[in-house]
């Protein structure tokens, strides 16, 4: 009999971004990075095994997928496969509570909802860390979804099969602490320029790529530290310094790579205005023009009320650490 399995994963937000891939076939990035799973947006996937299919079929959000979003999907399919020792074509069904290519995680909680469906159905049996590894080759950033609340992902060394062995995700030891992220979702339409195009221009172009990877070494060592202490000032700070600077290399790169939008400065004027308030607020951005704040769960009404104060017509949503990607338990084999 084919086989299905349905998975759910959540987004992350990476507080240390890897930005830029130094083997893009691989998905092996050149630096560390660091995320919170969120409690948010989750993504429900279900493969099934279709023997009598003469090709791969992937639906997204109920209409079937085309062009690099199914060759994306259609590849990872030829991972399992081969990992498997198997041939037969998937049905693949994906639905997004997420906005896609927006800059919301989409890809985070897609791929790795999909790494775990795609693994119980084709009959794989991966530990995390192994289906981590398997993740990131969807998605640098899927690896992280894979576990719940926060999780570095090693960029590993070397090259070819000892970057693979070497590049997956783990959960990181944080002390407690009351912790939400507000999102402000500034434009939740696809972006004008692409994730991976727009790491390969400031990869291949910005003269300030190198010293904020540099810098990001710096600030991963701090973050893990103020995570340990619980404390959620020195967290928001490296998270918020560490965003600005990807920003930074971004529009240093020949053209420019520009997600900030004229609200998304708006936002980050009222963060730095919250804290002059004595509010423990910080920004942190991935690839768009979507403001995410980090502050203290007491603190997140305040917040969100300032966000939509200065963001009229934006939807703004509280999320707080989430869970690992599990088995949709009302699944059937």
């Amino acid at each position: 009999m084919d086989r299905r399995a349905t998975a759910v994963a959540h987004p992350n937000i990476a507080l240390i971004k890897y930005w830029g891939k130094r083997d893009e076939q691989l998905m092996i990035p050149y630096a560390d990075s660091l995320s919170m799973t969120l409690d948010i947006f989750p993504t429900t996937t279900t493969v099934r095994i279709d023997s009598g299919a003469p090709a791969d079929e992937v639906v997204l959000d109920g209409s079937p997928a085309g062009g690099e979003r199914r060759q994306r999907v259609v590849t990872f399919l030829d991972l399992l496969r081969q990992l498997a020792g198997r041939t037969e074509r998937a049905h693949v069904d994906t639905r997004n509570s997420v906005p896609t290519g927006a800059g919301l995680a989409s890809s985070a909680s897609g791929f790795a909802a999909l790494a775990l469906a795609g693994a119980a159905a084709y009959g794989l049996d991966l530990d995390a860390t192994a289906l981590s590894r398997l993740a990131r080759r969807g998605s640098v950033s899927a690896s992280r979804s894979v576990f719940g609340g926060f999780a570095i992902c090693h960029a590993g060394p070397g090259a070819g099969a000892a970057a693979d062995l070497g590049s997956y995700a783990e959960p990181v030891p944080v002390a407690p602490f009351d912790v939400a992220l507000v999102v402000a979702i500034v434009d939740a339409g696809p972006k004008a320029v692409s994730s991976r195009e727009g790491m390969r221009r400031t990869v291949r172009t910005s003269p300030l790529y190198p010293s904020w990877v540099a810098s990001g070494r710096a600030d991963l060592a701090e973050m893990r530290t103020a995570l340990l202490r619980g404390d959620l000032d020195a967290v928001g700070e490296i998270a918020e310094r560490n965003a600005l600077g990807m920003h930074a290399t971004m529009l240093a790169a020949r053209p420019a790579v520009r997600y900030l939008a004229p609200v998304t400065v708006a936002v980050l004027d009222s963060v730095l205005r919250l804290r002059a308030d004595g509010v423990g607020a910080y920004a942190t951005m991935d690839a768009g023009p979507n403001v995410k704040v980090l502050c203290r769960r007491a603190d997140a009404d305040r917040v969100a009320d300032t966000l939509r104060d200065v963001a009229p017509g934006c939807a703004v949503v509280v999320a707080g650490p989430g869970p690992a990607a599990a088995p949709d338990p009302g699944s059937r084999p």
